[in-house]
């Protein structure tokens, strides 16, 4: 009889760690709490630096689930810890019994209208990086005017904050901003688009390629420096303030749309699931692995292991990276004599 494994969480992470160990011969059970796979990513259009659609990197991971048992709409009541594995009890009233558990919950955007200086929620045409997406897969959204003349990107909406209460750097914020303001240029080439950011974190393979093509061939501008205030026009539109810590000078530009790029923070649901099993989260608030070197995927309870950004913020390729250690881990784990 195959193994069991339980995989809590139903994004990219989830689906490519249940994938895995299906194709290494367990029998994976993925539980995902909304209804439908794929996590955030299943709501986002286009994904940088290649501007691959979501939607095929989700059906592409979709494919693989064949043999795989999949709970939608389905929450972790409680988890115990056995002598020698773990029993699950879900929100429908099935119980495993599983050697090993994956935690692949994810994460949560930022709310932005907790940062009320950039008035979301309170100004029309202040959107965040989420509702954004969803215009862009068709769905309708009042706030986007139909001929915007300027548009502007915040970046570190609720990342690397004090404040905020999240010191962390969210990693795709800066590579998601400058793919969407590509998108909105493509979409009104006579419309003068900005990009307000305190340092550009451009990290992975042709990310810079990617920022100069913004500056070159769609005439972007970047301001480096913090937007202190917006404000809504008589005209209705928005009066963004900022400081060009480049050149000293104080900027003051009208805006007929704001997108703020909100970051990521840890689903609360994965503290709560992980304390059950008594295993800690870090002072960000994320799951805390073995180590932060060759123990990422591990946590420091038997048989618990981590796919994905409940241990921190990840791009999509880290992420799915991440999935295919944790499951190899998984499988190391259970071949190991005991």
């Amino acid at each position: 009889m195959k193994e069991s494994v339980v995989i809590i969480g139903g994004g990219i992470a989830g689906m490519e760690t249940a994938a895995s160990l299906l194709e290494l011969g367990y029998s994976p059970i993925l539980v995902e709490q909304s209804d439908h796979l794929g996590g955030h990513v299943a709501s986002w259009y286009r994904l940088f630096p290649d501007m691959t659609p979501a939607s095929e990197v989700v059906a592409s991971l979709k494919s693989r689930l064949d043999g795989v048992t999949v709970f939608l709409e389905t929450g972790i009541q409680f988890i115990n810890r056995l002598r020698d594995g773990y029993n699950v009890m879900l929100s429908n009233g099935v119980s495993i019994v599983a050697k090993a558990v994956v935690m692949a919950t994810g994460f949560k955007l930022f709310e932005a209208a907790k940062k009320e200086e950039y008035g979301y929620g309170i100004y029309d045409r202040v959107i965040t990086n989420r509702d954004l997406e969803k215009w862009f897969s068709g769905i309708p959204d009042e706030r986007i005017p139909s001929a915007p003349w300027n548009i502007g990107f915040v970046h570190c909406v609720g990342s690397r904050d004090v404040k905020a209460g999240n010191t962390q750097c969210s990693k795709v914020c800066c590579m998601t901003a400058i793919k969407q303001a590509i998108e909105m240029k493509e979409k009104f080439p006579d419309a003068e688009v900005y990009c307000f950011y305190m340092d550009l974190r451009l990290f992975g393979k042709k990310y810079e390629d990617f920022y100069i093509s913004a500056q070159k061939d769609y005439g972007i501008h970047f301001l480096r420096g913090r937007v202190s205030e917006v404000s809504e026009t008589i005209d209705g539109r928005l009066l963004v303030k900022a400081e060009d810590t480049l050149s000293g000078r104080p900027v003051k530009i009208n805006m007929d749309l704001l997108v703020l790029m909100s970051g990521m923070l840890c689903n609360p649901a994965a503290a709560s699931i992980a304390s059950m099993v008594k295993a800690g989260a870090d002072d960000s608030g994320f799951l805390r692995s073995r180590d932060n070197v060759t123990g990422v995927v591990e946590s420091e309870r038997k048989g618990l292991f981590f796919a994905g950004a409940c241990t921190g913020a990840k791009t999509v390729p880290e992420t799915i990276a991440e999935a295919r250690s944790a499951a190899l881990s998984v499988h190391n784990y259970l071949r190991r004599p005991r």
